[in-house]
C-alpha cells in the first residue's frame, strides 16, 4: 500500500476554494449517474487478501491442535483487551501449554495487531464476514470455536488453504532479518515496503 499525498494548493486555488467546486461537480455527476446496488446476499462482495474478518486459531497439521505457544504477545498488544489466555508449563520440557484461548469478538476493533505480533502465525482474522448472531455467547470464541472457525475457513478455501498466507503474518516496514523464521513469508510486494511510515520520510522518497 503506497501512501499518496495531494499536491499543495496555489494562491489562486486557495482564493477560489477549488476543492469545494470539485466536490460540488462530483456531487452533480453522481446525481445523474446510474445507481449501483449490490444484490446481497445473491451477489457476494469480492474479499481482498488481508481482509480482517472472523477470528480463528490455525490448526497444526501434526498435532491437530492450535499452533499457539502462549507467548502472550497478542494479549499484550491488543488495544481492546479482548483476548484472554490461560496456560500451564509442562513439567517434562518446561514448555507452555494453552489451557484456554478466548476472544470477545464484540470488543475487537479488528486492528490485526494480534496477527502481526504472533511469532508462529497461530491467530488470524479470516476472510469470513458473515457471522452475525442474536446473542453475545455466539460471538464469544473459545479455543474450540476458534479452531472450528479455522476448519470452516479451510473448507471455504479448499486446496488453496495449503499455501495460504495472510499478509498480516508478515509485518510491513520491518527488515526480514529481524523477523522470526515463521514470519519470513512471501506476501504481495506492496505489503513489504521497507521503512514505510506516514510522514516526511515517505514524502522525501517520492
Amino acid at each position: 500500500m503506497q501512501i499518496q499525498y495531494k499536491p499543495k494548493r496555489n494562491l489562486l486555488q486557495t482564493i477560489l476554494h477549488s476543492e469545494i467546486m470539485q466536490g460540488m461537480a462530483f456531487t452533480l455527476r453522481q446525481l445523474f449517474a446510474k445507481p449501483i446496488t449490490r444484490q446481497y446476499p445473491q451477489e457476494k462482495p469480492d474479499i481482498k487478501l488481508g481482509f480482517r474478518g472472523q477470528h480463528a486459531l490455525v490448526r497444526d497439521k501434526e498435532t491437530g491442535q492450535s499452533k499457539c505457544v502462549a507467548c502472550m504477545r497478542c494479549v499484550t498488544v491488543c488495544p481492546s483487551r479482548c483476548i484472554h489466555i490461560r496456560f500451564h508449563e509442562d513439567e517434562d520440557n518446561g514448555r507452555r501449554v494453552v489451557d484456554s484461548y478466548d476472544i470477545e469478538a464484540l470488543r475487537c476493533v479488528y486492528c490485526g495487531f494480534c496477527e502481526e505480533v504472533c511469532p508462529v502465525n497461530a491467530v488470524v482474522l479470516t476472510e469470513i464476514f458473515e457471522y452475525a448472531a442474536y446473542d453475545r455467547e455466539s460471538i464469544f470464541f473459545d479455543q474450540e470455536r476458534l479452531l472450528a472457525n479455522w476448519d470452516a475457513f479451510a473448507e471455504m478455501k479448499g486446496a488453496a488453504i495449503e499455501n495460504y498466507v495472510n499478509p498480516f503474518w508478515r509485518p510491513r516496514g520491518i527488515p526480514e532479518s529481524r523477523l522470526p523464521a515463521a514470519k519470513r513469508l512471501d506476501v504481495p510486494e506492496e505489503w513489504t515496503i521497507e521503512g514505510q511510515v506516514v510522514g516526511n520520510l515517505v514524502k522525501r522518497e517520492q
